[in-house]
């Protein structure tokens, strides 16, 4: 069949005290157009508990989508086929993630492996109590039980969201052989080396980057130079750029900006993407309810805001990038919408386009290009 671009997102459906309210199915699934930026509902798929983040590996048409329940020591990381001549989702098994709050997961560059950031909640005694694990996928796309694991330690001066590690996200670095896990509790990006055969685990020679206390780092995000990260950092509603020394594995400062504009507060930053072409970083901010675009510099990492744009409802907890780098797709979890944005070529700001789809608490979107 020819290609097919696919808008997959995952919506609570299971009380939590930290969220307002669970009005989702589940997984859904759109057919999303790269001319006209339409969105087509083709599925939506229950018997999952909050699917909060998702992985989507085109080449094996396979989806991969974490529980985050409260009260849970563990969570789960589920498999499932994607069918695009139907949109529809058959399920390939689950296994658990050895932490609680399972809020994130992402594919290794060569998905052999699928990586998972536990961010927990209470008692740090609590068991297995791992911030971040690794997952082998079979060949037949479900995924085996762990088989490497790493906790944390440490607190920050945010005594309300920093009493604890709470890893937020975890991301492999483009040639693979480092992975980086951002804590939000801790104030760290801690660098790990990956054993691309085993799925091992190790402290990098030098094993972490400090960010100035207080910042909460939530998302990371690897420039397509493939020699800088970027990093929202959810408390202190900042995003900063770091060079990447790739074959040390090393971590340094370059820029940081802030992600709303002066005077405004009580807005915690979400989601992080670098447009395909490298020229904008985009960032989304709950509360001010918006997507904030700076323009970066390839060569020194240096950062100039383009604009803020409101995100079309209230708390953008997702957005995404089409392949294309067209278009913007933005979640708004308590806007229970799926709000299209066309990307302005010039500006990179998000301009939009009166189509949005209605979908209950959708907390993650991700985008695939399949076929």
């Amino acid at each position: 069949m020819a290609a097919a671009t696919f808008a997959f997102v995952g919506c609570l459906n299971r009380e939590a005290p930290y969220f307002q309210g669970a009005r989702g199915t589940g997984i859904a699934v759109f057919r999303f157009d790269e001319e006209t930026g339409a969105l087509t509902l083709l599925s939506e798929t229950g018997g999952i508990d909050n699917p909060t983040y998702l992985s989507i590996d085109p080449a094996r048409r396979t989806v991969y989508a974490n529980s985050e329940v409260f009260g849970w020591n563990e969570g789960t990381a589920t498999a499932y086929r994607f069918d695009p001549a139907t949109g529809g989702l058959t399920y390939l098994g689950k296994q658990p993630t050895e932490g609680s709050i399972t809020a994130y997961n992402s594919l290794d560059r060569t998905s052999r492996f699928l990586l998972v950031a536990n961010y927990a909640i209470g008692d740090v005694d609590e068991l297995p109590g791992r911030s971040a694990v690794v997952l082998p996928i079979r060949d037949d796309g479900g995924l085996g039980p762990v088989v490497d694991r790493v906790t944390h330690s440490g607190t920050g001066p945010n005594a309300a969201r920093q009493e604890r590690p709470h890893a937020h996200s975890i991301v492999a670095s483009p040639d693979n052989r480092f992975v980086i896990v951002a804590d939000l509790g801790i104030d760290k990006l801690m660098v790990y080396r990956l054993n691309a055969e085993s799925g091992r685990l190790a402290p990098a020679p030098t094993p972490s980057f400090a960010l100035p206390t207080g910042s909460g780092p939530r998302h990371v995000a690897f420039h397509p130079n493939g020699r800088m990260l970027l990093v929202i950092n959810e408390l202190a509603s900042t995003i900063a750029s770091l060079a990447w020394d790739a074959a040390a594995g090393v971590l340094s400062p370059l820029d940081s900006v802030p992600a709303v504009p002066a005077g405004v507060e009580d807005s915690h930053c979400a989601d992080l993407h670098v447009s395909p072409d490298g020229r904008f970083v985009y960032g989304s901010n709950r509360g001010h309810d918006s997507i904030v675009v700076y323009r970066i510099d390839p060569a020194s990492g240096r950062m100039a805001l383009a604009g803020h744009v409101p995100s079309g409802g209230p708390t953008p907890r997702s957005f995404a990038l089409d392949p294309s780098g067209r278009f913007l797709l933005a979640a708004n979890q308590n806007g229970d919408s799926l709000v299209v944005f066309r990307l302005d070529p010039d500006t990179g700001l998000p301009v939009p386009t009166g189509t949005a789809a209605p979908i209950g608490t959708p907390m993650c979107v991700r985008l695939a290009r399949i076929g």
